[in-house]
């Protein structure tokens, strides 16, 4: 559904952005990674690069690997060639973490606060647990196209992704629209990464498919925001502006109940087809109205992983 809707009688003007006290805004979460990372780096996940780790993958023999002090005196009794057998281990190493935002259009509307804020505060939010967790943290931002001005690559430098992001909080972008989110795969790199999605997802199904396709090496985490004054907080009876923010055109739509009605069941069909859709890359939606509350991505990934 690309049309949102904003009432006749709110001003076009922008909210000004809400601000948090440092110690609240964007606090980090816990998220869990489902696979072996490959990345000879030390990091906080099970990985497959053999060295100092809580993974046990065997033993070997001493000869082959030379640290005495893994010595498995159990394995060596046993063995029948009499070799002296040490215990291997995969190291923790770390997982290449991304928080891809759109900037189209439609993340302008503004109910309790302005969808953008809102992404921008959880896009930092992943960058500080990224950064906590050791792991490398980039940033991929779109409209019509990829966006090199909001586009950073992996590093550990928070300090970095804190203020590009924060720059996001003075970007306006109501007529423009979301076809870079295709090329948005391509700078991706090629190790398996975790990929945040942040967006309202008010694109066609086919054009997600198709992205979430060009993703299928990643693990993508889908962050859908919505705003309650989009679809449930509609006027009982009066006029309205319907306001398509992805090309900026609008027109007035006279409200009443039965119409009130059929827009709320259209999102309400809109949530199940992407939940649909995202459940078949095995990639669950985590709906967000209103602030970002670390614990519900905390929950999240106790949820499905």
């Amino acid at each position: 559904m690309r049309s949102t809707l904003k009432h006749a009688w709110k001003k076009a003007g922008q909210k000004m952005p809400v601000h948090h006290d440092e110690g609240e805004y964007a606090r980090p979460f816990e998220y869990v990674i489902g696979w072996k990372s490959d990345s000879i780096q030390l990091g906080d996940h099970p990985g497959t690069q053999r060295g100092i780790g809580s993974d046990y993958r065997g033993t070997i023999n001493l000869v082959d690997y030379p640290d005495a002090r893994r010595m498995d005196l159990r394995q060596t009794i046993r063995d029948p060639f009499e070799q002296v057998q040490v215990r291997q281990f995969n190291q923790d190493s770390t997982t290449p973490i991304y928080a891809v935002c759109d900037l189209s259009g439609s993340m302008q509307f503004t109910g309790q606060q302005r969808k953008l804020d809102t992404a921008i505060e959880i896009a930092t939010a992943v960058a500080n647990s990224a950064y906590q967790a050791g792991d490398l943290f980039g940033f991929i931002g779109y409209h019509q196209q990829v966006i090199e001005d909001f586009t950073l690559p992996l590093s550990r430098s928070f300090h970095q992704s804190k203020q590009t992001i924060a720059l996001l909080h003075t970007y306006q972008s109501q007529r423009m629209g979301m076809d870079g989110v295709t090329d948005m795969p391509n700078f991706l790199g090629q190790t398996r990464a975790l990929v945040f999605w942040i967006s309202d997802f008010h694109m066609p199904l086919p054009v997600i498919e198709k992205t979430l396709l060009a993703m299928s090496a990643h693990k993508v985490v889908p962050i859908v925001l919505w705003d309650d004054e989009e679809y449930k907080k509609l006027p009982k009876f009066g006029f309205g502006t319907m306001i398509d923010l992805e090309t900026g055109r609008n027109r007035t739509l006279f409200f009443r109940g039965e119409v009130k009605a059929k827009f709320l069941a259209a999102f309400n069909a809109r949530r199940e087809a992407l939940e649909a859709l995202f459940l078949r890359f095995d990639s669950p939606a985590l709906f967000m109205h209103g602030d970002y509350r670390p614990e519900l991505m905390t929950h999240y990934f106790e949820q499905t992983m």
